[in-house]
């Protein structure tokens, strides 16, 4: 990921982590509708050492535990899930992120994005080429209230970087 700018590695900022269509596709049957290696290197390459935040059938659609992060589950029946802490809601899910003085990633899924989206200061956004059908959207977002910080090109799709203007930064 060279050249991408990795300042939530010392900061508290919270960023939303997604790949998605220009149509907000981010998933289809509990499945990514597409296969990009680059863009799951990218992914681990930002999120390793942090604390990612996600959903508890985000965090089933895995294979395990993402290997070196803090994985916190939010799941509102209580259910553990091994090798992750569960909580029961997204203010919890920060608090604990964030005690444990590691950077913080939301990484899925919708009610996670929809109700993290306000508070997100980063937001690191894979756009996909092509068109994919699918059955989970990334919530409405208003680009005017992001500023691109870098744009890097690769094969299958566009990852930016993007910071929350400061007219539009959430008390």
């Amino acid at each position: 990921m060279a050249g991408t700018d990795l300042s939530e590695k010392t900061t508290s900022a919270l960023g939303i982590v997604v790949a998605m269509t220009k149509a907000g596709v981010i998933g289809r049957n509990g499945k990514i509708p597409w296969d990009l290696p680059e863009d799951r290197r990218l992914f681990r390459q930002l999120t390793i050492g942090g604390a990612v935040i996600m959903g508890r059938r985000t965090f089933e659609s895995l294979p395990a535990a993402l290997a070196d992060r803090l994985n916190i589950v939010v799941s509102r029946s209580g259910r553990r899930c091994p090798g992750a802490e569960s909580v029961p809601d997204l203010a919890s899910a920060l608090a604990l992120a964030r005690r444990s003085g590691r950077p913080v990633f939301v990484i899925g899924g919708v009610e996670l994005y929809r109700t993290a989206l306000p508070l997100a200061d980063r937001l690191h956004i894979s756009w996909v080429d092509g068109e994919y059908a699918g059955d989970r959207h990334f919530p409405p977002l208003d680009l005017a209230e992001w500023i691109p910080l870098e744009t890097v090109e690769y094969p299958g799709f566009r990852h930016v970087t993007y910071r929350r203007t400061a007219q539009s930064r959430v008390c």
